[in-house]
Order: C-alpha cells, then structure tokens, then sequence
C-alpha cells in the first residue's frame, strides 16, 4: 500500500464526497411530513375531546343552578340572566362549541314542588349545529 495522504493523486478515496442523494431526502421529508400529518390529527382530536369535556361540564353546571334555582325560588327561571342576577351562575359561559353565548332554553310546565306556581326554564343545551364525536348533534346533549 503506497504511503499516501487523504486527497493525494494517488489515493483511492481522493475526490469522493459521499452526501445524501435527491431521493434520500425525499424520503426523510416525506417520512417527516407523515409524522407531522399524524400528530396534528391526534392534536385536533385531543382539542376536541377537551371542547367537548367542557361542554358537558357547563351544561351540567347550568341543570344544576336551573334545578337549585327553582327549588329555593319556588320558581323556575325565566331566563339564565335570572340565574346570574340571583348568584347562581358567576357569569353565563361561553359555548366551547360555538365560543358564543348562544345556548338553547327549554320552557317546560312542569313543576319540581307542590309550591311552584309556574313553569320556565327547565333544560338548556348547546345552540351549535355541529354533530360530536359520540355521533349526535351538540344541541341534543
């Protein structure tokens, strides 16, 4: 073996660069934006399970102060403003849905005690037309 330098005439390596080809890169960028597509779905799907969670939790919270309301009142709201005013609700929440206000109120007749004399708001749910993850349209939770 001829005693010689890297880059020298004579040697057997002098002037090969090994880098990557065109399709090499291709590949990692594909294999790249493949990633990214997944996570960002997954990303989607978790901030809809949360939106959906919160939903639920407000809807829950409103029944509750429409039911708390009407049994210490006698009376059922007339509308979720009444549960503001009277200190059961802080505030009336944002839809995570349709980040409005806009929630639906069912007026019902029926009575939760002998000494309820009217009906008003019984049930209240989401205004938004979209269809959740469970299959059924937000405005039926």
């Amino acid at each position: 073996m001829p005693n010689t330098t890297p880059g020298e005439k004579g040697s057997s390596s002098a002037g090969l660069v090994r880098g990557f080809t065109i399709i090499e890169l291709m590949i990692v960028m594909m294999i790249i934006a493949i990633l990214i597509g997944v996570a960002a779905l997954a990303y989607d799907k978790t901030v809809l399970r949360a939106r959906e969670t919160v939903l639920r939790q407000d809807l829950q919270t409103m029944r509750q102060a429409i039911d708390h309301y009407t049994l210490d009142k006698q009376q059922a709201p007339q509308s979720l403003d009444d549960l503001v005013d009277a200190h059961y609700l802080r505030e009336i929440p944002i839809d995570p849905i349709s980040h409005q206000k806009d929630w639906v109120t069912h007026f019902g007749d029926t009575v939760m005690t002998p000494e309820q004399t009217s009906g008003g708001i019984d049930d209240v749910h989401s205004g938004s037309d979209q269809v959740g993850s469970n299959g059924q349209p937000y405005s039926t939770w």
